[in-house]
């Protein structure tokens, strides 16, 4: 079946094009819901690490006068922090769960990027068998040859794959860190997500152009 279509008409495009350009907007969606789980996880990181930083003073001065509450009988000062770390106890559980959610969801759009990724993969091989190792004669849409989806899809995937291996680590660390300077480290990263750069916007821009979604 011939697969040349006349860039930029929609309704009319089939086979690998149709699903190269489906496959274009669905990195643009990915990378929207990205942003709002990340903006979210951030919300949630930054009450964690707002709670520990206030549960471990807490923690430090009960122990410090927890012989002198015995002893002091119910009026003591003591009483109050210690009635009130297992209300912080509950409120960081259930934090630490919400950004574990997000960091799930992150995860299972990573497994849809790789299949994406795997499919633009199978588009190459079954042209290399079409065509040869020369590939068609036209593009499929403006200038991009069609190894060059698969390569960007490519990057796209270890850009995210290496931010979702960060907000793992730092699902694990922020509850665990009463230390006010890392943890603020810890919420940077996960904000400014440092894997996807603005070389990752910038190859989506592309594909974008290329595949019309972009004028």
């Amino acid at each position: 079946m011939d697969e040349n279509v006349t860039p930029g008409r929609k309704g009319n495009l089939t086979g690998s094009a149709r699903k190269l350009k489906d496959n274009a907007a669905d990195w643009h969606n990915f990378s929207l819901k990205w942003e709002r789980l990340n903006d979210e996880g951030s919300a949630h990181a930054t009450k964690i690490v707002n709670l520990v930083l206030t549960k471990e003073p807490v923690k430090e001065t009960s122990l410090m006068s927890g012989d002198e509450s015995t002893q002091s009988g119910p009026g003591h000062t003591g009483a109050g922090p210690q009635s009130s770390r297992p209300e912080l106890h509950r409120d960081l559980e259930e934090e630490c769960t919400k950004l574990q959610d997000i960091v799930e969801k992150m995860a299972h759009m990573v497994s849809k990027m790789e299949k994406m990724a795997s499919s633009e993969n199978g588009i190459c091989e079954l042209e290399a068998f079409q065509f040869g190792d020369k590939g068609r004669d036209a593009p499929l849409f403006l200038t991009w040859p069609t190894s060059q989806f698969a390569e960007v899809s490519s990057r796209l995937l270890s850009c995210y794959r290496q931010e979702l291996a960060l907000k793992q680590l730092l699902l694990g660390l922020l509850a665990h860190t009463p230390d006010p300077q890392l943890s603020m480290v810890y919420l940077s990263a996960w904000l400014y997500q440092p894997y996807i750069d603005d070389q990752a916007k910038l190859l989506l821009e592309g594909l974008l152009l290329e595949t019309g979604h972009r004028t």
